[in-house]
C-alpha cells in the first residue's frame, strides 16, 4: 500500500514524532510505502510531494515544526478542489491519506472521506480545543513554555512594581491560558469563553498591590471584554474565515495603566509557544497517535481520527471529532478564580 502523509495548519511541537512513528511502523511492520505531501492541503491540491521513508525520519523525534511543511490552504474554497486532490492522489499512486492537523485540517479530511477517499486523521492543536480527544500533542509544550515565561516575569514585576500582562495563544478556547496561569501563579486569567469586566480586572490588580505584591495577568489572544466595556479592533480573515488575532495584551496594558495608575507592560509569547523541541509527554503522545494511525490505515479504516481517552488511544469518527470545539467549562474556570486578586 502507498500512503500519503500531510501536516496542516499552524506548526506544533510533536508533528515530526507523528510522522516518524507512522513511517517507522508502516515500513518495518507492514511493508507499506509513503509519500509526503508538502505544505498542508496545498500538497495534494497541487501535486507537491517529497520522498518519505525511514532515512527521511531519522533524527526528527526531538525537532519542532514539521519536515513536511504546513499551510492554511483550504481546498474546499478552491473550485473543484476535492476532484483535484482525488486526481493527484491517483496520479501519485496513493491508496490512503493520513492528515495531521486541527479543526480546519481535519474538517477538510472529513469532507474528503465523505467523498469516498480513504483518510485517517491525527489530532494536532496546541490549543487543546479539538473535540473527542482528552489531550492533543503540542499543548503540554506550549503550556510549559508559557509557565517558564511567567516564572521569569514574576521577579521583574516585583522588582519594578509593575503589572505584567502575558498574552498566550487561544483563539476560541482558553486551555493554554488556564493551565499556564494556574501553574504560573497568575493573579488574573482571561479566556475567550468568559467575557471579562475590565473594572473587575483592575480591582484584582489593586488588591494584589495592596498586599505588597505585583500582579501577573495571563490573557488568551481570543479573550473578549464584556459588551460595551472596551473596544477591540477586528483583524483580517484567513482562508478558513478566522480573524487574525493578537493585540489584546496591548489593549489591556493601556487600559489597566489608565484606570489604575500602575505602570503596565505586556509580553506577547506568540509563535514562541509553537517552536522548539516538544516535551517528553508530547513526544510520547504524538508517537502513540502515529502508531495507531498507521494501524487504522492498514486495517482499511477510513473517516476516523485517533484520540486519547484516559490513557488509551481509540478511534472516533472524523465527523464527530470536528463537530464542535472543546472549550473551558465554567467549573474549570471557577477553580482558577479562587486565586484571582
Amino acid at each position: 500500500m502507498r500512503i500519503g502523509v500531510l501536516t496542516g495548519g499552524g506548526d506544533c511541537p510533536g508533528l515530526n514524532a507523528v510522522i516518524r512513528a507512522v513511517v517507522r511502523k508502516g515500513v518495518a511492520v507492514y511493508g507499506h510505502e509513503f509519500v509526503g505531501f508538502r505544505d498542508g492541503w496545498k500538497g495534494p491540491l497541487e501535486g507537491e510531494t517529497m520522498e518519505l521513508g525511514i532515512p527521511q525520519v531519522r533524527g526528527i523525534l526531538p525537532r519542532g515544526g514539521t519536515i513536511l511543511g504546513s499551510s492554511r490552504t483550504n481546498p474546499l474554497k478552491v473550485a473543484g478542489g476535492v476532484d483535484r486532490i482525488r486526481d493527484n492522489l491517483l496520479s501519485a499512486g496513493v491508496d490512503a491519506l493520513i492528515a495531521i492537523g486541527g479543526e480546519d485540517t481535519l474538517g477538510v479530511a472529513t469532507k474528503l472521506a465523505e467523498a469516498g477517499l480513504t483518510v485517517v486523521g491525527v489530532p494536532k492543536t496546541i490549543d487543546n480545543d479539538l473535540g473527542a480527544t482528552d489531550y492533543t500533542f503540542g499543548f503540554d509544550t506550549a503550556v510549559q513554555i508559557a509557565v517558564e515565561a511567567i516564572d521569569r516575569l514574576h521577579t521583574t514585576a516585583e522588582s519594578h512594581h509593575r503589572v505584567l500582562i502575558v498574552e498566550v495563544m487561544g483563539r476560541h478556547a482558553g486551555w493554554i491560558a488556564l493551565h499556564s496561569g494556574l501553574a504560573g501563579g497568575a493573579n488574573v486569567i482571561l479566556i475567550p469563553e468568559r467575557p471579562f469586566d475590565i473594572d473587575k480586572v483592575c480591582d484584582h490588580i489593586k488588591h494584589r498591590f495592596a498586599s505588597h505584591y505585583s500582579p501577573i495577568v495571563v490573557v488568551a489572544e481570543g479573550a473578549q471584554p464584556a459588551e460595551g466595556t472596551m473596544a477591540l479592533q477586528e483583524g483580517e480573515l484567513d482562508a478558513f474565515g478566522h480573524v487574525r488575532l493578537g493585540g489584546i495584551g496591548q489593549v489591556l496594558e493601556r487600559e489597566i495603566q489608565e484606570r489604575t495608575g500602575f505602570e503596565s507592560r505586556q509580553t506577547v509569547l506568540g509563535h514562541v509557544q509553537r517552536g522548539g523541541t516538544p516535551t517528553a509527554y508530547d513526544r510520547v503522545l504524538a508517537t502513540r497517535f502515529g502508531l495507531h494511525a498507521i494501524d487504522a490505515v492498514h486495517e482499511g479504516d477510513s473517516g476516523v481520527m485517533v484520540a486519547l481517552h484516559g490513557t488509551d488511544i481509540v478511534r472516533v469518527s472524523l465527523a464527530e471529532a470536528t463537530k464542535q470545539l472543546k472549550t473551558v467549562p465554567v467549573e474549570r474556570y471557577a477553580e482558577a478564580e479562587v486565586f484571582f486578586g
